[in-house]
């Protein structure tokens, strides 16, 4: 058996690329389906070449994962770059979603606040502001202009990347400037504000040392958060440094007497947007917590 990557994935056939470069068209064999699992581009597979007079191979083992989407569906992304635009307007509490989702699965993360030209830098200023002490590093860049590009090049170098956000922010035209790419884009439908979704599959693409995924975009991402509303706080990592201050052990950071949090809040140390956001996805996960069982 050869041993390859999943660059591609659509109607029930898979690319796999090989070390050397070589690629291979395969199905997944029927004893997936039987174990619910689907194979998903960036998986690392062993694979059995079609023969001469064969239309494809077969996928005959996935292995192990370090983490993987489901929406989008890829595997094994080292880093996420969450992607906001000036328009559509950004979703701050999806850009959240998607930090905590990162700190889960193991990944780096970086914002990139794409067509800069648009607002003069605002959006960028906005997110340097309110995440400032949340250890991502924001990343300006304009697809026009060329601003920023050459620096987001090299922080992509050696990394999985995965370009998520809502749709409309401009990640396939991004990556058309970053890499000649000629992937499909589209314009903002003026009449809703949204982008209209022109990725339509996800690839992954491998120029110049940086492995980056095309993925279609997204509004909404379905965090699972039944987890012990306590833990909620560690993906936080402004909270970090100060939590250990609060008077009761184990303080969620939300109306408890004495919280070293919330005193920081107060002093303009914490973005109180992203505060407020964090109290409403920690009342989610007290909800999912409490009804775990039913």
């Amino acid at each position: 058996m050869d041993e390859g990557r999943l660059i591609r994935g659509m109607g029930g056939l898979f690319t796999a690329r090989t070390e050397e470069g070589q690629e291979y068209v395969l199905r997944a064999k029927k004893k997936f389906r039987r174990e619910r699992i689907t194979p998903l581009v960036g998986d690392r597979v062993l694979f059995t070449p079609g023969r001469i007079s064969d239309e494809h191979g077969w996928i005959e083992e996935i292995l192990p994962r370090t983490n993987h989407f489901q929406r989008p569906p890829v595997a094994n992304v080292s880093l996420l770059c969450v992607t906001v635009a000036p328009v559509p307007e950004a979703d701050l509490l999806l850009v959240d979603k998607l930090l905590l989702f990162a700190g889960m699965q193991n990944m780096s993360a970086i914002l990139v606040s794409a067509k800069s030209e648009m607002d003069d830098g605002r959006t960028a200023r906005r997110l340097q502001s309110t995440y400032r002490n949340a250890g991502a590093e924001v990343y300006p860049v304009s697809s026009v202009s060329g601003e920023g590009l050459d620096g987001l090049k090299a922080r992509l170098k050696g990394e999985y990347a995965c370009f998520s956000g809502q749709s409309g922010v401009g990640k396939s035209t991004l990556l058309n400037a970053l890499f000649s790419l000629q992937a499909k884009t589209g314009d903002i439908s003026a009449k809703i504000a949204r982008g209209k979704n022109t990725t339509r599959h996800t690839e992954l693409f491998s120029i110049e040392a940086c492995h980056v995924f095309d993925t279609p975009g997204f509004s909404l991402l379905d965090l699972d958060l039944g987890t012990d509303p306590k833990t909620l706080q560690e993906w936080y990592p402004e909270f970090r440094s100060v939590g250990e201050a609060c008077r009761f052990e184990g303080c969620c950071h939300d109306t408890e007497p004495g919280c070293a949090v919330r005193a920081r809040l107060e002093k303009g140390e914490i973005d109180p947007g992203r505060y407020e956001r964090y109290r409403e996805l920690l009342s989610q996960c007290r909800e999912k917590w409490k009804n775990r069982y039913q």
